[in-house]
């Protein structure tokens, strides 16, 4: 999947209310994914600090040069993205994952704590995306929604949409259990080198192919429909119509004046 640099504003509903062409929600689909899941850079800034914390662990044993290390980099990457004026929800995520898991790592002597917080996370995450779903109040609808702007529109005025988010919101849980399904394991019985490693290989692919599945389901559905420019739309009506109502006030007014 092919992502912009920057996003594009989403395409407007038609006159009558149906959905815009399906270009144009191929073009949003793509831009708002690459903001809501911070693209490439955002996969660097959480895979970098648990890759250097499994590379220095396995040249030295060391857990606490290790996971010092790694609570630096990410400490690195927010404040270059501060001094950039960039977006840094996605680093901030980053540094408190890296954080609890140095925190973790540090109070049991045991390196796999690193891990520990994230896999908790994504397990729960995976149980967050299915029951919701299964509730059919899918998780990504409200995550994504907003991005859209359009916000809950999709419960009820978009099925297409809502159908879209219930799939991807499926593909995102079912995906994520299965990740949980060979960390868990390997946590347990698992060599402690072995099992960063496939922690860290197993962070990216995932990731991506359910985005990807995100984006056909989402490519296919109908176009968002703008609620914020819904709103603008008629505030502007209602501003132009008391505009109307006061002119039509005073031409009266004057028109009396004149037959007196």
């Amino acid at each position: 999947m092919t992502l912009p640099d920057k996003q594009t504003e989403p395409a407007q509903p038609a006159a009558d209310g149906s959905a815009a062409p399906e270009t144009g929600s191929r073009a949003v689909t793509e831009a708002a994914l690459f903001e809501a899941f911070g693209g490439v850079r955002g996969l660097i800034e959480t895979t970098l600090p648990g890759l250097v914390f499994i590379a220095m662990y396995t040249v030295n044993k060391n857990i606490h040069a290790a996971a010092i290390t790694a609570l630096a980099i990410s400490a690195v990457m927010v404040v270059v993205r501060l001094l950039r004026k960039d977006t840094v929800k996605h680093a901030f995520s980053g540094i408190f994952g890296v954080g609890f898991g140095v925190l973790f790592a540090m109070m049991t002597g045991n390196a796999k704590d690193f891990y520990l917080p994230g896999m908790l996370y994504t397990l729960g995450l995976a149980l967050a995306y299915i029951i919701t779903a299964m509730a059919g109040v899918p998780l990504l609808g409200l995550v994504l929604g907003p991005v859209f702007k359009e916000n809950l529109s999709w419960r009820k005025r978009n099925p297409g949409r809502k159908k879209a988010y219930t799939k991807a919101s499926y593909a995102w849980g079912f995906i994520l259990l299965g990740k949980s399904a060979v960390l868990f394991p390997l946590y347990f019985w698992g060599d402690t080198t072995q099992f960063g490693w496939v922690t860290v290989v197993l962070k990216i692919p995932p990731f991506l192919l359910a985005v990807y599945l995100t984006w056909i389901f989402l490519a296919k559905a109908p176009a968002p429909i703008n609620v914020l420019a819904e709103m603008e739309a008629e505030e502007e009506a209602a501003k132009a119509a008391k505009a109307a109502a006061k002119t039509a006030s005073a031409e009266a007014g004057s028109s009396g004046r004149h037959r007196r």
